[in-house]
């Protein structure tokens, strides 16, 4: 039996047993070798890659592994910075951190937007990509930028952020434009992943400051239609990607290896989505729709048993759950299904059997709702954890906080040149907003979660999730919800 519960309202949906194949029964048979997309070249890393420098030239003058990629002969420029980039900076490469703006709080909807619950949010953006992505220990970030905004056709180049007590960014331009539509993806070790679209191929490159140049290691490249990368792994070194296929979807490795791109798992059915459910970066959760069509429900893939697939989410045996973000620490997850009715966000708890819940909080009216960062270091305390919404309506674009224990959200005004859906909290529950603007083009503001709402217990007839849970490895487990009896809602 399977149901969720729609908080604040007494209307619930529920459903018979879940038409979700059991683990290893349909995605046992991956793909024909011949159907997975062919690594065009590879570039071993066991060598320092830091002492390749753009042209391809490694360690004593030999040529450095990897093909000769259409950006490899890219001629390497002079991007602001010190002689490595980063310890010796001169004026031009560090932009100073400007006093912070300030972010008042703002009426419960900004003027101009009407409160309620209507469906009229459903014609808003439901997905927004970020314009800067953030490293997985929040160090470093990264974006596409130009020279020139204003142009008609701007010169595209990577910008890597580095984030503390005061951020700068230092551009890593190589000879040539780069393309809109490449990717960059930072790593903990403050070089930045780059994938370019080359003809019929997808190519990958790390990118780092290397004194008055940009140095450039090419790793390979994977000849396939689509192609997307997934969040930054939690181990900050290496990048993992999903290419679609007729039947199936491949991750593979494309960054971390020894070899270049690596195939590691196929999943059978097209996926999509990615988040990453535990620190070791094992566990990787998708939003999966098996071949022949049907309802889109998130699975678990644990990446170190061949990709062996467990259902996540199945709150109805016909609705799409996809999911949106998870806290490793907590197990805190952030969905959106339309198994309520229609398409709304809720929360659940990884390993728990509570039920997923949508809070009518989550669903103001005009207006769409996009979790962008869930607080880390809660262990077993979901409901305290504060997370960052971005909100979208007529008048633009501000910021949510919200904790699950809680019955409302606090708006809080963006910082004027805010990177709309970038930000990450610390462990004490400062919010951080990276913002770029005219006399400050690399800042962060910081925001303070709202103070912590009295605790609710919530109870259905099974342990609470914050409740000490009994030893051993949280295993995802499909959240079929079961109904609720004698609780309390809290959110």
């Amino acid at each position: 039996m399977t149901a969720c519960a729609i908080e604040n309202n007494a209307a619930g949906a529920a459903g018979a047993a879940t038409t979700e194949p059991a683990p290893g029964t349909v995605d046992a048979a991956g793909p024909a070798e011949s159907e997975r997309p062919r690594a065009a070249g590879t570039s071993e890393q066991g060598a320092d890659p830091l002492r390749m420098d753009a042209s391809g030239t490694g360690p004593g003058g030999g040529a450095a592994p990897g093909p000769a990629l259409a950006s490899a002969g890219f001629a390497g420029t002079t991007p602001p910075g010190g002689p490595d980039g980063e310890g010796a900076r001169d004026a031009s490469a560090e932009v100073p951190l400007h006093p912070l703006p300030q972010v008042p709080p703002v009426p419960a909807f900004p003027p101009g937007l009407p409160g309620g619950g209507a469906e009229s949010a459903e014609a808003l953006p439901r997905v927004v990509p970020p314009v800067l992505t953030i490293a997985a220990d929040h160090s470093y970030a990264a974006r596409l930028t130009a020279a020139d905004t204003e142009a008609a056709d701007p010169a595209w180049f990577p910008e890597r952020w580095t984030l503390g007590p005061e951020p700068y960014a230092v551009p890593l331009p190589l000879g040539q434009p780069e393309e809109a539509d490449s990717d960059v993806l930072p790593l903990s070790d403050g070089r930045v992943l780059i994938r370019r679209r080359v003809a019929d191929r997808h190519t990958f490159s790390l990118l780092y400051p290397t004194g008055p140049a940009t140095g450039e290691v090419p790793l390979g490249a994977l000849e396939c239609e689509d192609l997307t990368l997934l969040p930054p792994h939690p181990d900050g070194t290496s990048a993992y990607a999903l290419v679609p296929g007729e039947l199936s979807t491949g991750v593979w490795l494309v960054a971390g290896g020894p070899f270049g791109p690596e195939h590691v798992a196929d999943v059978a059915g097209q996926c999509s989505g990615g988040a990453w459910l535990d620190r070791e970066g094992r566990l990787l959760a998708l939003d999966r729709q098996l071949p022949g069509g049907g309802p889109v429900k998130a699975v678990a893939v644990d990446l170190g048993r061949g990709g062996e697939v467990t259902p996540l989410l199945q709150i109805a045996p016909g609705s799409d759950d996809r999911l949106l973000l998870a806290d490793a620490d907590s197990g805190l997850l952030l969905i959106r299904s339309d198994a309520p009715g229609h398409d709304r966000i809720g929360w659940g708890v990884l390993g728990s059997f509570l039920p997923v819940r949508f809070p009518e909080c989550l669903h103001p009216a005009d207006v769409a709702v996009t979790p962008i960062a869930v607080q880390p270091g809660q262990m077993l305390m979901p409901e305290n954890c504060a997370v960052a919404l971005r909100l979208d309506g007529p008048g633009g674009s501000w910021v949510g906080l919200w904790r699950p224990a809680g019955r409302r959200v606090h708006h809080v005004a963006a910082p004027e040149g805010w990177l709309a859906g970038a930000g990450f909290w610390s462990r004490e529950g400062t919010l951080h907003l990276p913002y770029a603007q005219p006399g400050a083009p690399c800042g962060v503001a910081v925001v303070q979660a709202p103070a912590e709402e009295p605790p609710q217990l919530i109870t259905s007839g099974a342990q609470p999730s914050a409740a000490p849970a009994p030893p051993g490895v949280r295993k995802p487990v499909p959240l079929g919800q079961a109904p609720l009896t004698g609780s309390t809602a809290a959110g």
